[in-house]
């Protein structure tokens, strides 16, 4: 395979078309002019190997935009004699697609000659659609190679996954895309010079276009735009500071339906508990500032408040809820500061998950069926017949006691002695532990012999 000296583009790739985008025209024709991906594509890389291999499985590439998938995939062509079709999930239909597949398996058994399939953003197909493409995987009719921007985990049927080799590519670190972009400058293909930028302007593009390569190329033919329209730097050469006035504004990474958002929601959540106060403000920032609905920011602080930080400070709950009622008040922009208010809070709080714990514990013991009859003395009784069965006997109204605790069990008989909630020792929670400490030792001094040690104590652990 590797042998083979057919071109990946037309035979006229080395003259390409000037109408076409630059990302375009700048796209490796080989594998060695591919920047970045270092870990799949370096010398001994498994997907260099794969590429440069005698055969070829089928394969799925997951990775974030203007990482390379469409590259790699086309890349496929330079190295095979098979056929290289290419096909976007959003364009085709089962149908056409059907027909393509029959028409690969008689290439293949007429001539021997392979079909390399590619299908961008395969994600976009159904259930059934993904199921369409499995018979002819699976006898090697055709060689998939499937790129998606979404998690397959989610996304991509189980079976397919299966019968393809999953390759996780990563955004292309700045050092890549700057080589890139000074690529695109010189090269004859791309700007051939007509535009010069110094080295900390590049460096400035690279970093915007937060690993997206498509990105970074095409800012950067917006600023040959506007070269080409009579912008001029004073010193004849692009600086930081022209760059920043020529692109004013750029939206964050960011989609708040897909896979980005849950994997900064996480991050968010996990920097709070963290108590990295730093981080936690920049998630919630780069969810804001990428489109997020403020309120789903508000929804989950106030969750974490009751999950990780829970009796070790009350207040947090408070601050979670005031947060969001403000947001609700007053809108955006300026219902920001108060999540980032809470925010501050929250990670600066003293954090337990006995709450969330205790909470655990009893739904378990609920879920399992563990659910005796309600002890006697702690029904009421509003008809004569209920007074009859003894509904309420022995029950004690704790205010009338001199301790305000009355010397009875509140839990049915098999459950007594339980421990659900076990507060930890930071914050308010080492108050509420000596509390509970008394409470014990108060009922520990009026137990009679007998009914020492009964019950079932709560491991705080879970199964």
């Amino acid at each position: 395979m590797c042998g083979m000296d057919n071109h990946l583009f037309a035979p006229d790739q080395d003259r390409p078309d000037r109408r076409a985008p630059l990302a375009d025209r700048m796209r490796p024709r080989t594998l060695d002019e591919v920047l970045g991906q270092d870990e799949l594509l370096g010398p001994g890389g498994p997907l260099r190997l794969l590429l440069e291999g005698d055969s070829l499985p089928s394969l799925l590439l997951w990775g974030p935009p203007g990482c390379g998938k469409t590259t790699l995939a086309r890349l496929v062509a330079g190295h095979t004699s098979a056929r290289f079709l290419e096909y976007s999930a959003v364009a085709v239909g089962s149908k056409e697609l059907k027909a393509v597949m029959s028409e690969s398996e008689k290439l293949l058994r007429a001539t021997g000659k392979r079909t390399i399939l590619f299908l961008d953003e395969i994600h976009r197909f159904n259930k059934a659609q993904q199921d369409a493409l499995l018979p002819w995987v699976e006898r090697g009719d055709v060689t998939l190679i499937g790129a998606t921007t979404e998690n397959p985990s989610f996304e991509i049927n189980s079976a397919l996954i299966s019968r393809t080799r999953l390759f996780v590519l990563s955004p292309l670190a700045p050092s890549a895309v700057a080589g890139l972009v000074t690529r695109a400058l010189a090269d004859p293909r791309g700007l051939n010079g007509v535009v010069s930028m110094s080295d900390e302007a590049v460096t400035l593009l690279a970093e915007m276009s937060e690993g997206d390569a498509r990105a970074a190329l095409g800012q950067l033919e917006t600023v040959a735009a506007a070269v080409a329209a009579g912008y001029a730097p004073e010193s004849g050469t692009l600086e930081a500071s022209d760059l920043a006035e020529l692109i004013r504004t750029r939206a964050a990474r960011y989609d708040k339906a897909g896979e980005e958002h849950f994997n900064i929601i996480s991050a968010l959540h996990k920097s709070l508990r963290n108590s990295d106060v730093q981080a936690a403000l920049y998630w919630m920032t780069r969810m804001l500032e990428g489109g997020e609905d403020p309120l789903y920011i508000a929804r989950r602080l106030v969750r974490f408040a009751s999950e990780d930080v829970g009796m070790a400070d009350p207040d947090a709950l408070r601050h979670s809820l005031a947060a969001r009622d403000a947001v609700h008040f007053l809108g955006m922009p300026e219902g920001a500061l108060a999540l980032a208010q809470a925010v501050v809070y929250l990670a600066l709080s003293p954090k337990s998950n006995a709450l969330y714990k205790a909470y655990k514990f009893t739904s378990r013991d609920v879920e399992r069926g563990h659910n005796p009859p309600v002890p006697a003395h702690l029904r009421n009784a509003p008809t004569r017949l209920m007074k009859e069965l003894g509904f309420g006997d022995g029950y004690v109204y704790a205010h009338d006691t001199a301790d305000g605790i009355a010397e009875m069990s509140c839990l049915p008989d098999d459950l007594r002695g339980t421990d659900y909630y076990r507060p930890g020792t930071r914050g308010f929670e080492k108050e509420l532990a000596d509390r509970m400490e008394q409470i014990r030792r108060w009922h520990e001094r009026r137990l009679k012999p007998s009914d020492r040690g009964t019950g079932t104590p709560g491991t705080g652990e879970e199964e």
